[in-house]
């Protein structure tokens, strides 16, 4: 059982709650540790690591569209799990890192590999932790489709999961935030995405047109001319049916728990009516969805200058249920074992 969310009377819907979550959610301090690890196709991921024991539970992330660590969410959750003594680490997206990337691709909403990649990293190097995943929005999608594919084969390092405000169906969360006030959105994410695309095409000309993308006036546009492209997809169309996680929910064998609001800007409300079909039929699957909260937003408190953070506790609440030493079913002999035996990774991530 949780306290159910209730939104600060001074932010009173969606758009309000998200654009606080993006400027105002206090950012951390976090002592990272920058680790740069070889991807198969002999291009690099960065992953922004906080220490901690050898058999403490730790976090896995997943970033959002065109995020990274020093985001707000990010770097409170990880505060948490440096006040618990858990490890941390931000599987930072291909071209987020400040330095393009040396293949001739990017990243996606459905980029199970790499995350693959990543997390088998982690496993390695610690092999009696045990993990927690989260993702945010773009991030949880690909997180949600990771697990839907596993299906019941998914490493037993790991324990739960929690994507937060995703986008289940991305045609729809597309044309979403395509349109009306969500446009400024939008607009925002093609500052930083466009300039990026770009500057692939000149590192490896010919893998898409410069002057489509130069043209993208909207995120459906820049999918249909370089992410789709780039990542084999046959347009944006293609590319949003087969990454949307909506399809993938059934399958997922882990705990999980999805956080969304339904006056998010970038998400039309009806697709969480979906989920909760999907949900009903799956109970590893754990929803909250409340009315209020915005895109990665959930701020609540009396006043400006005294807010809670209610993403933060209540995915730190969960993982936290499902981390060994509060799992009841587990005895104490049980648990012992668990943190003194290395979970073997293979290098497509799966034990």
């Amino acid at each position: 059982m949780h306290e159910p969310f209730i939104p600060a009377w001074w932010l009173p819907e969606g758009h309000s709650q998200t654009l606080w979550g993006k400027f105002f959610r206090r950012r951390h301090d976090v002592p990272w540790i920058v680790e740069r690890i070889p991807t198969p196709d002999d291009d690099f991921l960065d992953i922004y690591r906080l220490p901690a024991p050898p058999t403490a539970p730790r976090i896995v992330l997943l970033h959002g569209l065109e995020g990274g660590p020093s985001s707000g969410f990010v770097t409170a959750l990880a505060d948490s799990a440096r006040r618990s003594s858990w490890g941390f680490d931000v599987v930072v997206n291909r071209g987020c890192g400040g330095e393009i990337n040396l293949a001739p691709r990017y990243y996606f909403a459905g980029d199970s590999a790499d995350f693959s990649t990543a997390l088998a990293h982690v496993g390695r190097t610690h092999p009696r932790s045990p993990l927690l995943l989260c993702g945010i929005s773009l991030g949880g999608n690909a997180l949600l489709k990771w697990l839907g594919e596993l299906g019941a084969s998914f490493p037993r390092a790991v324990l739960a999961a929690a994507a937060v405000s995703v986008p289940f169906d991305l045609a729809r969360s597309c044309r979403r935030i395509d349109s009306g006030v969500s446009r400024i959105y939008s607009r925002n994410f093609l500052s930083t995405m466009k300039p990026k695309a770009l500057a692939k095409i000149e590192q490896y000309p010919g893998i898409a047109s410069p002057e489509a993308v130069g043209h993208a006036s909207s995120i459906w546009a820049l999918d249909d001319s370089f992410t789709s492209i780039v990542h084999g997809y046959r347009d944006a169309a293609d590319y949003y049916a087969r990454c949307s996680s909506l399809q993938f929910l059934d399958r997922i064998r882990c705990p999980t728990l999805l956080l969304s609001a339904r006056d998010d800007p970038f998400h039309p409300p009806e697709v969480l009516d979906e989920v909760r079909q999907v949900a009903s039929v799956n109970r590893m699957l754990t929803l909250d969805f409340p009315d209020k909260g915005g895109h990665v937003g959930f701020v609540s408190g009396r006043w400006p200058w005294r807010t809670a953070d209610y993403a933060k506790a209540r995915v730190f609440s969960f993982l936290s249920q499902h981390s060994p030493a509060s799992i009841s079913e587990l005895g104490r002999e049980s648990r012992r074992a668990l943190a003194a035996t290395p979970c073997e990774w293979s290098s497509a991530g799966r034990p």
